[in-house]
Order: structure tokens, then C-alpha cells, then sequence
């Protein structure tokens, strides 16, 4: 597990849940669930997987990006450099940009998509996906409102923030 990331990750306004096996990550979202009171709520979540992942939660799930209360995704990688981000494609994201998204995120994870860079994660989408590379590759990593003079900062400018709870589960 990399504490690096897990720091930086938290210190950007993340929120990090460990989990140890499938239980823990029930439990775990349904922790999330509780906090935000999202239970029978519109969930965006286009992933058939995940949608089968957490039937069990009452959840209305929706390919549409309107009237969601928070969006369930899974991600390409976990960067552990330059402030903990995590990187999104066109397989989570499809056309859509960050900003178009729910408030707040759902990003399920395993402790072996963490990687060192961006280029180790873009080498590692390239070479998994062969030829057929992903679009609209971008990284997340503003998870809280930034504070004012942050704000006049030319590196947040038109960058969304999210509410972000990370589910990482150990797979090492």
C-alpha cells in the first residue's frame, strides 16, 4: 500500500476507505450511503458491473447525468505523486467531462491500480488496452472547496471539486 498516497489523497480533501475483502467494501459504501442519507436516491452508474456489485442498496441506477445524487465508478489508476489524483477515461467518464458529474463520487479501486506517475498509468492503459486506447483520459484530484486565494490560482481555474470517497480494496 502506498502511504504516500493515501496522505497526499486526504490532504487534498479525499476520503480513503480501506478494505480488506468484498464485506468491508459493502460495508463500506453502505457507510457512505448513511452519511449522505443516498439511499433510495438516483445513482449515476453506467457500469453493469457495479450496478450487480450493490443491488442490494435500494439505489436507482442511471446511465442519465441529471437528478443523480452521486455517481459509482470504478478508475484507469490511483497516482500517488503530484498531490494523489486518479486517473478516469473514457471507460468511467465516457464523453462527459469531471464537471458534468455529481458532486460527490464513488470511485471503487484495487491496492494494484496504484502507481507512481501519470506516465506509469498512461503506459499501463496503453498497454492493456492494445489498440483499442481509451479517449478522455484526465485526472481528478481537487476534492475540496478551494480556499480563496486558491481560487484566484491559475491551476484550479475551471477545475471542478468533488466530493470523492475512495473504496480501495487490498488485492496484494
Amino acid at each position: 500500500m502506498d502511504e504516500r498516497f493515501i496522505h497526499n489523497f486526504t490532504t487534498q480533501g479525499g476520503r480513503f476507505l480501506y478494505s480488506l475483502d468484498e464485506s468491508e467494501v459493502q460495508a463500506n459504501f453502505e457507510d457512505v450511503l448513511v452519511e449522505h442519507d443516498f439511499f433510495e436516491t438516483n445513482v449515476l452508474c453506467t457500469d453493469l458491473n457495479l450496478r450487480n456489485r450493490f443491488n442490494g442498496f435500494n439505489l436507482r441506477f442511471s446511465d442519465v447525468h441529471e437528478d443523480c445524487s452521486f455517481f459509482l465508478t470504478t478508475c484507469e489508476y490511483i497516482i500517488s505523486d503530484n498531490g494523489g489524483a486518479i486517473l478516469f477515461s473514457s471507460n468511467q467518464l465516457k464523453e462527459k467531462k469531471p464537471v458534468d458529474f455529481p458532486e460527490t463520487m464513488i470511485v471503487l479501486a484495487t491496492a494494484s491500480q496504484i502507481v507512481e506517475s501519470i506516465g506509469e498509468g498512461l503506459r499501463g492503459i496503453k498497454h492493456r488496452s492494445g489498440s483499442n486506447i481509451p479517449t478522455n483520459i484526465t485526472t481528478l484530484k481537487n476534492f475540496e472547496e478551494p480556499k480563496v486565494q486558491e481560487k484566484k490560482d491559475l491551476m484550479n481555474y475551471g477545475v471542478p471539486n468533488k466530493r470523492v470517497y475512495l473504496i480501495l480494496l487490498e488485492d496484494l
